[in-house]
């Protein structure tokens, strides 16, 4: 009789084997979401340190344009506009305008009595599109400021025929000999020679505005064609189209003082003639997420970010013609009717009053696969309008 011996095969039951595979996808399952948490918290993150720079940048450049409102201008510096039609701002050589509720709208400048001005400030209460993320509809701003890079000032400015000016050193002999050019203190130390008004990089183009001071009377006009040459006594002269029917209405014939540039005598003159910066910041809404736009003068906006979502000044002014001085704080729309400040008011008062500008929100979010508002920050800050008030008029609050 044999003896048969059994064997037992090495191996895993099937028991052994659901609990091991069970183990296993637990294990796996844990490390795959901790994974999945670690790229979703870097994620987060990196878009959170995207978001804060854009705002940053956005932020910088509009306080930076806000606080030189008025600069280079002179204190206190209002210039009566022509009148046979509103000059505008907020439009471009095409004729498109970019604000109001469609973006499709032009700016107009504040009145003194019936006479359009230009402030180194011009509010733009309202002036924006309404969101989808506030039922209120958003501000503009214009600030205006000298371009104090390009030494246009170096310039005697002579109107030489209708709609046209020629920029050239003074031909105005002084003790019976021709002046030199580039004339004493125009320059900063360091500068030798004036940029060429038709420089290709800072020389004038169409659409730039230049505020002249004409037989003692302050003209804006608006470039509109090629800047070409010529030739007078003392050096190159540069001849400057300010045609009527601008884009801006700027160079119209308008009865009385304040008339355009077509309405100048032959031969006006004036020194320090500057470029204006008339730059306005405003929503686009055409487009999603909506983006903050900046244009200069009557050239074409450009953007500076997207994903603004909401935008809202508020100024303080500030009246010492009263005994004893009377604020006006926080109005939205100074010097208009029935503008209603939360001190005071601002009746009698005009831009030029302005001694602080609120940013009283301009919000922005980031978006997640297109869904605006997956993460935001909010900027609420005011600046000093330190050059457009000569006196020291800021309130004690």
């Amino acid at each position: 009789m044999s003896d048969q011996s059994t064997k037992r095969e090495s191996g895993f039951s099937l028991l052994e084997m659901l609990v091991a595979m069970a183990l296993g996808t637990l294990v796996v399952g844990a490390a795959v979401q901790l994974y999945s948490q670690g790229v979703s918290v870097t994620w987060k993150v990196s878009q959170r340190a995207e978001l804060q720079q854009d705002f940053r940048a956005a932020s910088d450049m509009l306080t930076k344009d806000l606080s030189l409102a008025g600069s280079g201008l002179g204190n206190g510096t209002q210039v009566p506009l022509p009148s046979a039609a509103a000059p505008l701002y907020g439009c471009d050589q095409t004729g498109k305008c970019y604000l109001g509720p469609n973006n499709t709208v032009a700016g107009t400048y504040p009145l003194q009595g019936v006479t359009p001005t230009l402030y180194g400030l011009i509010p733009g209460y309202n002036l924006g599109p309404t969101l989808a993320s506030n039922p209120t509809p958003t501000d503009a701003v214009t600030v205006v400021y000298a371009d104090s890079s390009f030494y246009l000032n170096c310039y005697q400015a002579t109107v030489t025929a209708a709609g046209q000016v020629t920029f050239g050193p003074s031909t105005i002999k002084v003790n019976g000999a021709l002046p030199a050019f580039p004339p004493a203190g125009c320059l900063p130390n360091g500068v030798a020679t004036p940029q060429a008004v038709n420089d290709s990089l800072l020389g004038l183009t169409p659409g730039d505005l230049v505020l002249m001071n004409l037989n003692g009377a302050p003209v804006v006009g608006e470039v509109t064609g090629a800047v070409a040459t010529g030739v007078n006594a003392v050096g190159t002269t540069y001849i400057v189209p300010f045609a009527n029917n601008d884009p801006l209405e700027m160079n119209q014939t308008a009865a009385g003082a304040n008339a355009g540039l077509n309405g100048e005598a032959l031969g006006a003159t004036g020194a320090l003639p500057v470029r204006l910066l008339a730059i306005t910041y405003y929503l686009d809404n055409t487009v999603t997420p909506a983006r903050l736009m900046r244009q200069i003068s009557g050239h074409s906006p450009m953007p500076v970010t997207d994903g603004v979502v909401y935008m809202k000044f508020t100024y303080d002014l500030f009246n010492d013609a009263t005994d004893p001085p009377s604020p006006a704080i926080s109005c939205q729309n100074p010097g208009a009717a029935g503008d209603v400040c939360v001190a005071g008011t601002s009746t009698g008062l005009s831009p030029i009053d302005i001694t602080k500008i609120n940013v009283l929100h301009m919000a922005m979010d980031s978006a997640l696969k297109g869904v605006v508002g997956y993460q935001g920050l909010d900027l609420e800050t005011s600046v000093s309008a330190r050059d457009l008030t000569y006196n020291n008029q800021y309130p004690l609050h």
